[in-house]
This record gives C-alpha cells, sequence and structure tokens, in this order.
C-alpha cells in the first residue's frame, strides 16, 4: 500500500516555564483563526492546552471564572476511550485502553473539525477559537495521580486524528523536559520551541532537541522577549539554524496579558511577519503517515511493557493493527 504524503497541521508549543510559551500558543492560534490576508474562510483549528497551569483559555481571551468552568478531557478520559475504540475488535473494552493505544480497523477516528459527542461536551468557542482543555492538577490528585495521566486523553485523539489540508491543531504542552513523559511530544508535525536570548532558556532548547530528533521529531525555535540585535545574535549563535524568527517587545502582548485583547490586525508588523513565517514552515511540513504509525505502535508497546500489561493481565501489544496506517487512503478505502 503506497503512503499518503499530504501537507500536515498538528503542531504543539513548548519552552521553559515563564519563557511566553502559552502566549504565543494563543497568538499563533488566534493569528490562524483571524487572518484574512489571503481573503479566503478560516481554517478548521482546534487548540488543546495539555500544559499543567491551565491558562491558555485566559491566554485566548476567556474570563478567568469561565476558563475555570470549561470542561475537562482528563475527567472524560473512559468516555473518551469508549468512543474512539469503536467497534475495534482487538480493544475489548475501553478499560483496556492505554493513553497510547493507536487506532485500528473498526477504530473510531476525529478530525479537527466535525460534529461528534465528545467535541459536543468537551470543546468550546473562545472567541474565534474552538478550545478543548485537559484539565487543572487538582487538589485530589495530590499524591495519588499524575498530571500525565490527564494528558493521555490528548494523547489519545491525536493517534485517532485524521487531520488534512487546511485544518490545525495547535497544543500548548507542559513546560520544559516534562514533555517527554509520554509518547505525546511525537505526535505532531513541527514543534515551535519559544527561547528566550538567555543561557537557561538555551538550555531547555538544548535538553528538548536533544530527545527530539532521536525519534525524528522537528522542531523549530522561536524567539521571544527579543529587545534588539544582540538578542537575536545571541540566539543564532546558540541554537543555529534551528531558529526560525523571533517575536519583538509587544505592546499587543503587553495589553493581552493585562486582559485587554486587541484585534490581531493591530499586531506590530514585525511579529504579524513572525507569525507568517511560522504558519508557512508548517504548511511545509510534509507527513509520512506510515512513520507516524510507527511511533505511535513503539510508544504504546513501551507502555504496554513497562506496566499496562501487568495491570490489564493480558498482552496489550495485541492492541496494535499492524495493517492499520492512519491515513486518508486508508479512510476512503473503508
Amino acid at each position: 500500500m503506497k503512503t499518503d504524503t499530504t501537507k500536515d497541521v498538528k503542531t504543539a508549543f513548548v519552552g521553559k516555564g515563564g519563557s511566553g510559551k502559552t502566549t504565543l500558543a494563543a497568538l499563533f492560534t488566534r493569528y490562524l483563526a483571524e487572518d484574512r490576508s489571503t481573503g479566503g474562510s478560516p481554517p478548521a483549528l482546534l487548540a488543546i492546552d495539555a500544559d499543567i497551569n491551565q491558562h491558555l483559555a485566559v491566554a485566548l481571551g476567556a474570563d478567568p471564572d469561565e476558563a475555570a468552568m470549561l470542561p475537562a478531557l482528563g475527567d472524560r478520559l473512559d468516555e473518551i476511550k469508549e468512543y474512539l475504540r469503536g467497534d475495534n475488535p482487538r480493544i475489548p473494552s475501553a478499560a483496556a485502553m492505554l493513553k497510547t493505544t493507536p487506532p485500528g480497523a473498526g477504530s473510531r477516528l476525529v478530525r479537527v473539525e466535525e460534529h461528534n459527542p465528545l467535541y459536543a461536551g468537551l470543546v468550546h468557542r473562545i472567541g474565534p477559537v474552538r478550545l478543548a482543555v485537559t484539565g487543572p492538577f487538582a487538589a485530589d490528585d495530590l499524591g495519588v495521580a499524575c498530571y500525565h495521566s490527564k494528558v493521555g486523553a490528548v494523547e489519545l485523539l491525536l493517534n485517532h486524528m485524521l487531520d488534512g489540508p487546511g485544518e490545525y491543531a495547535v497544543v500548548d504542552m507542559t513546560a520544559g523536559a516534562d514533555s517527554f513523559a509520554s509518547g505525546l511530544f511525537t505526535r505532531f508535525d513541527l514543534t515551535f520551541l519559544v527561547c528566550e536570548p538567555t543561557v537557561r532558556s538555551v538550555g531547555v532548547y538544548r535538553q528538548y532537541v536533544g530527545y527530539a530528533r532521536d525519534h525524528g521529531v522537528r522542531v523549530a525555535v522561536v524567539g521571544n522577549k527579543v529587545d534588539d540585535a544582540d538578542d537575536v545574535t545571541f540566539l543564532r549563535e546558540q541554537v543555529g539554524d534551528d531558529l526560525l524568527c523571533w517575536i519583538g517587545r509587544s505592546g499587543f502582548v503587553k495589553a493581552a496579558e493585562r486582559g485587554r485583547h486587541l484585534q490581531i490586525g493591530d499586531l506590530e508588523a514585525g511579529n504579524a511577519e513572525a507569525l507568517r513565517v511560522m504558519r508557512a514552515a508548517l504548511d511545509g511540513c510534509v507527513k509520512d503517515w506510515r512513520r507516524y504509525a510507527a511511533q505511535a505502535a513503539e510508544f504504546h508497546t513501551r507502555n504496554a511493557v513497562a506496566w499496562g500489561n501487568a495491570r490489564a493481565g493480558e498482552d496489550l501489544t495485541a492492541q496494535i493493527d499492524p495493517d492499520f496506517v492512519l491515513q486518508p487512503a486508508t479512510v476512503a478505502a473503508r
């Protein structure tokens, strides 16, 4: 079977805590939702907050009280599993699914934008952006749960998401190397690493890139809080060709951080150009769906062998359908 290669649209924002990762994730998401430079209609777009701090909704313009009331993916993990398993004969029950379980024949797939029972209850509109949130690490979780069990809901969704040209899924990830606590970091076509012109921020970049490139994960650095040419020179010296663009100090961003959200057309010209460059880089990615499936199988096998098999009392690697590759041709054939 020939592997489809298509323009891909899953992206994540990572970086050191305090680097402006969530701010840039919100800015880029709003740019996608509001940009009319091509004269066309807005793209299919889904934003997901997978950061333990859960600030993306407010960064997009939600009232803090409204943001606190958004239903959480992490609280509906069993429901998500039940829906996605469909009638896949390799998965006898939702309880047998791990956060890494890949799709197979009979699984339900989701698109970036569609009507389905999961989206109806878990995706809400913040201005022009459709948003789903993982949910906060609550007091009841202290000492008994890991935040990455909640993030598992995002990994399952992305494993079962068939994205196409002109569709974008944007995920705000947990800061720093915590992003590597699951296979979620492999689910993206391009990862934007937000980097300040500081030694500490560059240190996080080096750590992240070291892990990511071992798994063929594309990373592009976006400089942030850049004041002058010396800042740009420092970033170029430290990250080299990985530096894609940078965001300068911004009155637009400062207003948003104080709760006043301007129209995206009011963004400074240089910063708007940086967002355009980011979108062009994302649009230029081409995904090998077969490799994407192989990565999902690899991390599912790791989790099954490490702890899943013992908990379930069965070999959960049998959930991997060797003849199924999530790609447009497979779905069309069904």
